[in-house]
């Protein structure tokens, strides 16, 4: 995996955190994160910028956060709507949990070519949208999906299996880190990242009214 480390931020993404910050909401957000071009080798290849999906019903009840858009989300326009997508829809419903309640997003918005880990420049450049996406939806509960997603919001040098399974403070809200789905769908229907996975999402479940 790549360092995730933030780097001191360049002129490119402090313009996309300004742009950011000034979005009054959704809508506004998501109109001006479409023509992106913060980072020239995504913008170059992708065919959309994946905002994400929000719960028609307003605030979420939780978030759900991945690394970045595949092929299948390249070509629709939306996150989690391939393998990986098809095999959260079944473990959060297995949890008790509903996608129609949860926004679903990713820390970065383009497709890296060949589904590569995105590089650390370009996680830094894209998280101006990411933190406001999460100031407009105001969730009390984050689920991060996989390690590229925890490091996000726990730091560099977090180790998966060392802090999944239980609840971690950042800015007021709980973020639950835990394996992706696509390393569940890569170790099999009995592997432990699926179980970790489905047993990590039952345990959100259980803590939202």
């Amino acid at each position: 995996m790549a360092d995730l480390r933030p780097p001191r931020l360049d002129a490119a993404a402090a313009e996309v955190a300004r742009v950011a910050a000034a979005a009054p909401d959704w809508d506004a957000l998501a109109a001006v994160a479409r023509p992106c071009v913060a980072c020239p080798e995504l913008a170059a290849t992708r065919q959309h910028v994946v905002i994400g999906d929000v719960p028609l019903s307003g605030r979420p009840r939780f978030v759900l956060v991945g690394e970045a858009p595949g092929a299948t989300e390249d070509e629709t326009g939306r996150p989690f709507v391939g393998r990986s997508g098809a095999l959260l829809d079944l473990l959060l419903a297995e949890a008790g949990l509903s996608r129609a309640e949860a926004a679903v997003l990713n820390i970065v918005k383009c497709r890296p070519p060949a589904n590569r880990t995105p590089k650390a420049p370009e996680v830094a450049r894209c998280s101006g949208w990411l933190r406001r996406q999460l100031e407009l939806l105001d969730p009390p509960v984050i689920v991060a999906l996989g390690l590229s997603a925890a490091k996000w919001f726990l730091g560099p040098r977090t180790v998966l299996a060392e802090v999944r399974g239980r609840p971690h403070p950042w800015g007021g809200r709980a973020v639950w880190a835990t394996y992706h789905p696509s390393a569940a769908i890569r170790f099999g229907p009995n592997g432990a990242p699926r179980a970790s996975l489905r047993a990590d999402l039952t345990a959100v479940a259980g803590t939202l009214s």
